[in-house]
């Protein structure tokens, strides 16, 4: 088969579209002839030498992908060869065949096309698993999101209106719109106005309930000030910065809470019960149609190093995919 190979960190060059040794499905693992993987800021830092799959996963890039099952390994129930599919991958992702953990596959969703599903299973699971085990939105609360028209953004957006939040995103002006239509209620163009000052605006001064962070550090004390009494911070990434001063009188005086969480570091028990958890509360929200999967384009995914490029400059919205030509 062939996939995305990485010989040395560097830039978008340094993606390598080669033949490689064809995985093989062991005890509790399906076989997936992918159709179409996505492009996630963690495959940057992967490409760029920063951020190593965790043991026993695949070198190559890739957390999520759809395609249909090609065998099923042992001690494997519930899944059968044919069956059009999407996944939670540790890595993989960037390739004809990927080998998963029977655990981490979904069904593709009634009425989405089995190509743009690739664009689901990471930020659904990163989502729903933050902002709602984690963190606990509840209806009539307010969601903010960082980097709303990211993957991961227009995915909180519309999970946090169907639960009955109002949600406010951060991102460029040009994509304002876009995201009215995905569900966000308020927007803050990050690079002209206060973030802390807008949210505290459309809540008459409460504050956020739940913020959802991409940033990290450069975010942290802002961050802290926007919370609400009782408000909840999840930190899902580090865009910047690792390190940060928190005000922990703030976080004291509003009773409020701090938690950084990642996901393909988890054990594979933690990361199947995520998607078990996924499957029955987010995907018949896919299937009604109050969640779709946004996608900016497609990319052959010989030409990963152009889709890397896109994802870079932040002109997208939502989801870069790469897909595989069945035909070879």
């Amino acid at each position: 088969m062939r996939a995305v190979t990485i010989p040395e960190p560097g830039g978008p060059e340094a993606l390598v579209w080669a033949e490689v040794p064809d995985p093989e499905p062991g005890p509790g693992e399906v076989l997936v002839s992918v159709r179409a993987s996505a492009v996630n800021r963690a495959d940057l830092l992967q490409r760029q030498g920063h951020y190593p799959p965790p043991p026993g996963a695949s070198a190559y890039p890739g957390l999520e992908c759809s395609g249909v099952v090609a065998k099923v390994g042992p001690e494997v129930t519930g899944w059968a060869v044919g069956q059009e599919v999407c996944a939670l991958l540790a890595g993989g992702g960037y390739a004809e065949r990927v080998v998963v953990p029977a655990g981490q596959l979904l069904p593709v969703p009634a009425g989405v096309d089995p190509v743009d599903a690739a664009a689901l299973p990471e930020v659904a699971c990163t989502v729903w698993s933050n902002v709602v085990q984690v963190a606990g939105l509840a209806e009539g609360e307010t969601l903010l999101v960082h980097g709303g028209g990211s993957g991961i953004g227009t995915f909180a957006i519309q999970l946090g209106a169907a639960l009955g939040a109002t949600v406010v995103a951060t991102a460029r002006s040009a994509k304002h719109d876009r995201l009215r239509e995905l569900g966000a209620a308020h927007l803050v163009d990050y690079r002209e106005q206060d973030f802390v000052e807008e949210v505290r605006r459309v809540t008459g001064g409460r504050g956020a309930d739940v913020i959802l962070d991409i940033m990290g550090a450069a975010y942290l004390g802002r961050n802290v000030s926007a919370l609400a009494t009782g408000g909840r911070l999840v930190v899902i990434g580090m865009q910047g910065g690792r390190r940060g001063e928190l005000d922990l009188g703030a976080l004291l005086a509003k009773r409020a809470s701090v938690t950084a969480t990642a996901l393909r570091s988890r054990p594979v028990s933690e990361k199947a019960a995520i998607v078990a958890g996924v499957r029955g509360e987010v995907w018949p929200l896919v299937e009604a149609g109050r969640i779709r999967p946004v996608v900016d384009r497609r990319v052959p995914m010989a030409d990963a190093a152009q889709a890397h490029r896109l994802v870079e400059a932040s002109d997208h919205l939502g989801k870069v995919l790469l897909t595989v030509d069945p035909a070879g």
